[in-house]
């Protein structure tokens, strides 16, 4: 078979998008399929990689994305298609490429939209306050505008498929995956334990983009208020992003420490491993690929109650209301538990959810044949 990824919002520091287009496209050159994807870059290349050829397309900068780039030059993704001849095509954005799925599907190629973000949450945090009542039936438009587009949907949880479902329109759930060997409890590191915390802390990781959405500043705010209880915790925010400044002033005088974005990836296993728990407080998370690297880790979550993280996590972590308050009181809650039981719970949800499933149901969904 052979498969095209096509992607925006993708670059060095762009996360669980990343992970995941990389992971599918390694699984799918291990099954034998052919695979290329197409992304937005700095400059133009066309490298082969382990998951497959990817050609970067020169994109602008989206202003206040922190550096995220989306295609604008249409021609160049179709050449790139026409070329490379797929059998199937994944699309993992509803902005400048939704209209791949009517040129692909005019093609006899099977289109598949990926749903990996919510437009009725997105749209909701962008939303001036006064126009909040507009929200619902400007994300319901676009949902019937997309699903016009392509035959089929993926969603990776069912909370990131219901304004699909909600509009009627079927849905295949296929949840992502994680590395269970990379991720794994025997990266513990005392050294890393004694770098970030003091004997008798409870050591807390926020995994995250540092921006409006993901809500970092919960994860800080609990810090201090755990703190403020007696309660001993140091937090390490992995993660990098434009709210990075005004997070490091606000954690003033807090048991807080900011790394920056952590490329090293030996490194950041390790960070997951070593935390006594991460939290998790974005509350539009339609996956949270973080928070499930880290239970692979055998490290449990605190989670937004308001995302898909609940769906994800389940008994592997605690979910809590999007205050400070809430996730102090959910951080008590889970380290009541016994810790090695929790850490077992941790990594044995984690083994729910191995790349290959993921990779077998999209090789199945792209086996579909494209409706006459």
């Amino acid at each position: 078979m052979r498969i095209a990824q096509v992607a925006n919002f993708y670059g060095p520091s762009s996360g669980g998008l990343r992970t995941a287009l990389h992971a599918l496209g390694h699984g799918y050159v291990g099954h034998g399929d052919e695979v290329l994807l197409v992304v937005p870059g700095d400059h133009d290349a066309d490298e082969d990689t382990p998951h497959g050829r990817r050609i970067t397309l020169h994109s602008p900068v989206l202003p206040g994305t922190g550096g995220y780039r989306a295609i604008t030059r249409l021609g160049a993704v179709h050449d790139a298609l026409t070329e490379f001849a797929p059998d199937a095509l994944e699309v993992s954005d509803r902005t400048t490429l939704a209209s791949l799925g009517p040129w692909a599907t005019r093609r006899g190629i099977n289109a598949t939209f990926i749903a990996h973000e919510r437009v009725d949450r997105v749209v909701g945090v962008a939303m001036p306050a006064a126009l909040e009542g507009a929200v619902p039936g400007l994300a319901a438009r676009h949902v019937r505008w997309l699903t016009q587009r392509f035959p089929s949907i993926v969603a990776t949880t069912a909370f990131a498929g219901e304004e699909f479902a909600r509009a009627g329109h079927p849905v295949t759930t296929v949840p992502l995956g994680v590395d269970l060997d990379r991720f794994h409890p025997g990266h513990h590191s005392p050294l890393v334990r004694r770098r970030h915390a003091e004997d008798g802390e409870v050591l807390m990781l926020l995994a995250s983009r540092l921006s409006p959405e993901k809500n970092p500043h919960i994860a800080i705010d609990a810090a201090r208020e755990l703190a403020r209880r007696g309660r001993p915790v140091r937090l390490v925010c992995a993660g990098a992003g434009p709210l990075d400044g005004s997070l490091r002033r606000r954690a003033a005088g807090a048991p807080v420490e900011f790394l920056g974005f952590v490329n090293d990836r030996a490194r950041f296993a390790a960070l997951l491993a070593t935390a006594d728990l991460i939290l998790a407080p974005g509350p539009h998370e339609t996956f949270g690929l973080s928070a499930l690297e880290a239970l692979a880790s055998g490290t449990p979550a605190v989670v937004s109650a308001t995302s898909a993280l609940p769906e994800v996590v389940g008994d592997a972590g605690v979910a809590a209301a999007n205050t400070a308050t809430a996730f102090a009181d959910a951080v008590d809650a889970l380290l009541s538990r016994d810790g090695r039981g929790r850490r077992a719970a941790a990594r044995a949800r984690a083994e729910q959810f191995p790349w290959e499933a993921t990779v077998s149901r999209m090789r199945a969904v792209h086996g579909t044949p494209v409706a006459a």
